[in-house]
């Protein structure tokens, strides 16, 4: 079940979560054992440090730009772009800039 979105409104996706100073922000709309979705805001020079995930992870840039490193191999997102994370491979995200970015998890 969906959480922290209104039903039957129009609403500004990437407005959903905010910047915050020295912060990762995040807000999530549903977890359970099958999928995980989740908003994030990076202040600029936020990172989430390298981990794996036993889920293949789908990251849809909203705004600014973020960094994914994946298995050592750097790429730089803008908004509009997305790349997969595959399960059980260690990755990261840095904010170079501001980062808003949307991450679907499915286990």
């Amino acid at each position: 079940m969906f959480k922290n979105f209104k039903a039957s409104e129009v609403q500004m996706f990437a407005d959903l979560v905010h910047y915050q100073e020295g912060q990762v922000v995040s807000k999530t709309f549903a977890q359970d054992k099958h999928h995980s979705l989740t908003l994030f805001a990076f202040e600029k020079g936020e990172e989430i440090s390298t981990h794996a995930s036993g889920g293949d992870a789908l990251v849809i840039a909203l705004d600014g730009v973020g960094e994914v490193t994946i298995d050592g191999r750097k790429f730089s997102l803008g908004a509009g772009e997305s790349i997969l994370m595959p399960s059980n491979v260690a990755h990261s995200v840095y904010a170079p800039e501001r980062f808003k970015m949307f991450l679907v998890v499915s286990f």
